[in-house]
Formats: C-alpha cells, sequence, structure tokens
C-alpha cells in the first residue's frame, strides 16, 4: 500500500514537473505570459496537494493551514500591491524563498535523523543560499523602496572584508560536515554560518548600483531556486528538487541575457564586492532648456513619428494610459509612434513590458532597444518618461562613468528629445545624465500624467 502511494506521488510529481517546464516556456513571451504563469500555478497546486499523502513530511493541518495562509497573503499581496511596487514585493518574495530554505535546513538538523555526509552538505548549501538570497533581497528591497541609498554602496578595504567572510563560510562549512573536535556544538556552528551567510547576502548588493538592480533580482531569484533545490536534497523530496533547479537554472539564463544586454559580465555583477571602488569627479556642464507643455504640442502636431521611451517614472505617475491616448492621437494625426524598452528599464525584467500592457499597448508598438537605435535618427521627437539611466550618453561618452560601455538608447540622437521629469535630481543609479543638457534636448518639467493629459486636450480641442 505505501508503495502505490509512493508511486502516485512521484507519477504526480512527473506531471507537475511537465507543467512547470510548459509554463516557463509560454513565459517566454508576453502574449502567453499570463497562461504560462497560471499554468506553474496549477502545477504548484497539484504538488502541494498530492504531498498531503505523504506523511512522512509534516501532518495534513500543517500543510493545508500553509496553503490557506499563503493563499490569503498571495491574493490580497496581487490586489494591494501596486504596479510601481512589484519590484519590491518580488524581492521580498524572493527574500521569503531563501528564509524558507534556511528554516527547513534548520529543520533538518534539529531532527538529527539520517544525517549522513551527503545530507550534511547540502543542508548547510540550503542555509547558506538562503540567508544570502533572503539578507540580500532585503538589502535590494530597501534599495528599489529608497528606504536606502540606490547608488553603490562602497568602503575601503571592502574587498579584504568579504575575502575574510568567504574564508570563515568555507572553514564554518568544514566545521559543520566534518565535525571535527571542536569548541562549538553542531547547533553553534549552524548559527555561526547563518550569521555570516546573512552578512555576506548583505555585503553582496551593498556594492550593486541601481542601474544594475534588475540584475540583481534575477540573480537573488536564480539563488532561491538553488537554495529551494539544496533543500529539496536535504528532504529528499524530488518536486522540490526538480522546481528549485528550473527556478535557478531559468534565473542564471535571464541574469546572464541581461548582462549581455548591459555589456557586463555575469562574474562583474557577482563578484563587484570584491572589486577595488573606483570613484568618479566627472563634471557635466551646460545649459538646460524647458518647455512648457503647450510649446511640446505644436511639436509633436507637427512630428511624422515619436519614439516614447518608458521608465520607472512612467510607473510612478500612473501615465502610461494617458499615454496610450496620445499615441492614438498622434496615429490619427498620421504620426507613427513607437515604444523602445531597454532591457533593464524599471526595476525589474519585463517591468515596462507589463507596464505597457496593463495600458493595452499592443506588442507590435514594442521595439527592443538594438532595433530601435538602428532607427532613432530619424524620428522627429523621442519622449523620454521617466527614464533616466537607460538614455544616459555618458555610457558612451564619458570614460569612467560607472554605465560606461553599458548599451543604452540613444535618444539624443533623434531630432528632437523632450525629458518628462519632476526635476533635475539624478536617476536611481545616482549617475547625472549629460542627455539634459543636449541641444536638441527640452525639459517638461511636473507630473508626467498631467503633461501628457495637457497635450491630449490640447489634440482634442
Amino acid at each position: 500500500m505505501t508503495s502505490n502511494i509512493d508511486l502516485v506521488i512521484n507519477f504526480t510529481y512527473v506531471i507537475s514537473a511537465a507543467l512547470f517546464i510548459f509554463g516557463l516556456k509560454l513565459l517566454g513571451h508576453p502574449s502567453s505570459a499570463r497562461k504560462g504563469n497560471l499554468v506553474s500555478a496549477v502545477a504548484m497546486l497539484l504538488a502541494i496537494v498530492v504531498t498531503l499523502l505523504d506523511n512522512n513530511i509534516v501532518n495534513f493541518q500543517w500543510i493545508a493551514i500553509a496553503m490557506l495562509a499563503g493563499g490569503v497573503v498571495g491574493f490580497f499581496a496581487a490586489r494591494l500591491v501596486a504596479m510601481t511596487d512589484m519590484p519590491e514585493m518580488v524581492s521580498l518574495l524572493n527574500g521569503v524563498g531563501g528564509l524558507a530554505s534556511v528554516f527547513v535546513a534548520w529543520a533538518t538538523i534539529q531532527s538529527g535523523a539520517g544525517l549522513t555526509a551527503f545530507i550534511l552538505i547540502v543542508t548547510f548549501l540550503a542555509l547558506l543560499i538562503g540567508g544570502v538570497t533572503f539578507s540580500g533581497s532585503i538589502v535590494a528591497w530597501a534599495k528599489l523602496s529608497e528606504r536606502i541609498t540606490g547608488r553603490a554602496v562602497t568602503f575601503s578595504g571592502q574587498a579584504i572584508v568579504n575575502v575574510i567572510i568567504v574564508l570563515a563560510i568555507v572553514a564554518t562549512g568544514y566545521a559543520f560536515v566534518a565535525q571535527p573536535d571542536f569548541a562549538l556544538s553542531s547547533a553553534e556552528v549552524l548559527y555561526v554560518a547563518l550569521a555570516l551567510s546573512l552578512l555576506f547576502g548583505v555585503m553582496l548588493v551593498l556594492p550593486i548600483g541601481g542601474a544594475d538592480m534588475p540584475v540583481v533580482i534575477s540573480l537573488l531569484n536564480s539563488y532561491s531556486g538553488l537554495a529551494a533545490c539544496a533543500a529539496g536534497f536535504a528532504l529528499q523530496n524530488n518536486i522540490l528538487i526538480v522546481a528549485g533547479s528550473l527556478v535557478g537554472a531559468s534565473g542564471i539564463i535571464l541574469t546572464n541575457i541581461m548582462c549581455k544586454a548591459m555589456n557586463r559580465s555575469l562574474s562583474n555583477v557577482l563578484f563587484s564586492g570584491f572589486m577595488a571602488v573606483h570613484k568618479s569627479d566627472m563634471v557635466i556642464e551646460g545649459e538646460v532648456k524647458p518647455l512648457s507643455a503647450d510649446d511640446a504640442f505644436y511639436v509633436l502636431e507637427a512630428a511624422q513619428s515619436v519614439v516614447v521611451i518608458p521608465g520607472y517614472g512612467m510607473a510612478v505617475a500612473q501615465a502610461q494610459h494617458v499615454m496610450k491616448e496620445l499615441q492614438i492621437q498622434l496615429e490619427e494625426n498620421d504620426c507613427e509612434v513607437a515604444y523602445a524598452i531597454h532591457p533593464v528599464a524599471g526595476r525589474m525584467p519585463g517591468h515596462m513590458n507589463v507596464l505597457l500592457a496593463e495600458a493595452d499597448v499592443s506588442y507590435e508598438h514594442l521595439f527592443e532597444m538594438d532595433d530601435i537605435n538602428k532607427r532613432i535618427e530619424n524620428f522627429d521627437v523621442a519622449m523620454v518618461i521617466g527614464a533616466n539611466d537607460v538614455v544616459n550618453p555618458a555610457a558612451r561618452e564619458m570614460k569612467g562613468s560607472p554605465i560606461y560601455g553599458m548599451p543604452v538608447i540613444n535618444a539624443d540622437l533623434a531630432k528632437n528629445v523632450f525629458v518628462l521629469k519632476r526635476g533635475m535630481a539624478s536617476g536611481f543609479a545616482g549617475i547625472d545624465n549629460p542627455l539634459f543638457f543636449k541641444p536638441n534636448t527640452r525639459m517638461i518639467f511636473g507630473d508626467a500624467k498631467e503633461t501628457l493629459s495637457s497635450i491630449v486636450r490640447q489634440f482634442n480641442d
């Protein structure tokens, strides 16, 4: 009877794993992403329900309570969290995943049953990666929500401190697994390892600037999957191993793609805390030329082509819907409208795609950076709405800039550039933008939604 139950559980796990893979494939395109999310959610529900048949983990009541609590939290989070807060929520969810792996590792050691050398190794890995993911995600959340500065936080001797932490982790891992005649007990070694992993997570994310934050989010997502995979080995649960592996692998692939899009190596992002601290004393000179929304209307009315470059500021202003209205007005005026999407625009991967989909902007209007840069010189107007770092020409022109070498949308090469901003503050990365001082650039200060609404009203009159 027991073997039959195990057979049913493992067969269902195989179905869930297949659905996970199918769901990931659907998530690869915006038009099928919603269906992919649903398929993956069904697979997870199936895996959890069938786990109810296995009394070797915990009893039915605890799993049911956990499912109910998780479902309620997820429902209200999805309903109440604003689109602008999605990056923060994703970061926190990554952290919760890491924290769950830490608890699994702790519970495994506390049970004290079947602690072979292999189980001790994977348990230590679950604890280490989970701890790094949790504390790193909390720092990322604090940066994204601007509770701490989005700039890269560095200090002298940073690389040395990080090397010492790594050596301490290695020594703790040896003490944890080999359990030599040591002054500390196994439980005390576990807490020391946890403290070191939490500290290491903080040290890894602090030196990463705001421009790299979308890469960090996908990287932490991958870490949470790897931690879950290690926890799956510790629990000897097949679906947790498979699901963790899929999340870890897909996160690493996405991180690698984004690194290539930013012309950075994965090691550069991973080990920035081990690199020498670089400081720049660049000074940008020039004159800012403000423009009113009324004057911008006359230029747009005469324009034959407009490229819109959205950023996080558009999400904050909730200007995507009124931008869609302006798009319709421009197209009725025989003007071509395109949206240029930088791979790391916003504060998490795919942020702008989701934002524009919310306003029913057709996918045919969305163009990737490489495609739009080939013909951006032909656009009459480039409208930069709440984007800073992804249009910063310092990436091409100013050696020594933290983003030098990073591919950007060359908005400054368009015939006219309108930058919609509330003020002259630098972007999330904390880097000044010479685009604002270019001869063909006009700054339209104010709330982007109100500015666009004013232009739409003039088209209607």
